[in-house]
């Protein structure tokens, strides 16, 4: 099992290009798996879907969540497809397991006013000020996810004809335009204070004052702060910025196809939670505008 394993998980960090995070949480995945088939004197060969859906009560049994057995089963599942593909079972036990029933999250959004007053708060007189200012009007105007702002380097921008390419999941590469504010805050900050924090090998476009990339827990910490600081009290992560950018989008009247290659979502039904989130929008236009509203 743990030859196979191993395989598999350079296979997704070789072949499908996952980032660290993803091949590590499905390493933890299958070496929970790899326990279970042991403690039950399940050989690999003889994994079946009754084997799959004991484990599956198992980790219920724990008080998982299930949108937390549907993660391991979504390992399981590709998993033993790489053993199929690799003829090593001849048939794949996970196919005929069904996921649990997952209940549908709306995304929860900032207003406009409380994102403004966000991207307000850094003091843009100081050089801390003029980076966390730079940062938040990048990842709000292009909707990146906070891997893909810490990662972005100095030539993935291009500020003369306004634009960014960010990596996403699986290092797919897509473009998302820039808007004027954000472009402005970017040039500040590349003018006025990176020179002096960043070394001369250094290719981040955001780097701490220690001279190394800014990190995601940095960031976190960062927007937390701001929030607090101009009186926004529900809860904030950073991709409470995105899921932001794709409403006020919408909100808007944007396509919901541009908006998908925007976010970088390999499926539109990711992108289309954010049509529930703006039903109240839409409610109150059909009220205004419908001749019968």
């Amino acid at each position: 099992m743990d030859e196979h394993v191993d395989a598999y998980l350079i296979h997704l960090k070789v072949e499908r290009g996952l980032a660290p995070n993803s091949v590590s949480a499905c390493s933890t995945d299958l070496g929970k798996f790899a326990s279970f088939l042991e403690r039950a004197s399940i050989p690999l060969e003889r994994v079946d879907a009754g084997a799959v859906t004991a484990f599956l009560v198992e980790l219920s049994s724990k008080k998982l969540s299930a949108r937390s057995q549907a993660r391991y089963l979504s390992s399981l599942r590709g998993f033993f497809r790489f053993l199929v593909a690799e003829k090593v079972l001849a048939a794949d036990p996970v196919s005929l397991v069904d996921g649990p029933r997952l209940e549908r999250k709306l995304p929860s959004v900032l207003s406009r006013d409380e994102v403004l007053r966000l991207l307000d708060a850094p003091d843009a007189s100081t050089p801390r000020g003029k980076r966390d200012r730079a940062m938040l009007h990048t990842m709000y105007a292009a909707g990146l996810r906070v891997s893909e702002l810490v990662c972005l380097e100095l030539q993935d921008v291009n500020l003369e004809n306004g634009f960014l390419a960010a990596f996403g999941k699986g290092r797919k590469r897509r473009v998302v335009p820039l808007g004027q504010h954000s472009r402005s805050a970017i040039t500040e900050w590349l003018e006025a204070v990176r020179p002096t924090w960043a070394g001369p090998s250094e290719r981040s476009l955001f780097v701490t004052q220690r001279k190394r990339r800014m990190t995601r827990q940095g960031f976190w910490k960062l927007i937390k702060r701001y929030a607090r600081e101009v009186g926004i009290t529900k809860p904030i992560s950073p991709h409470k910025l995105r899921h932001s950018f794709a409403t006020h989008l919408l909100l808007g009247g944007a396509d919901l196809r541009a908006v998908q290659t925007m976010l970088g979502h390999a499926d539109i039904a990711t992108t289309q939670v954010y049509t529930h989130v703006s039903g109240d929008h839409l409610k109150r236009m059909h009220q205004r505008y419908h001749p019968r509203g």
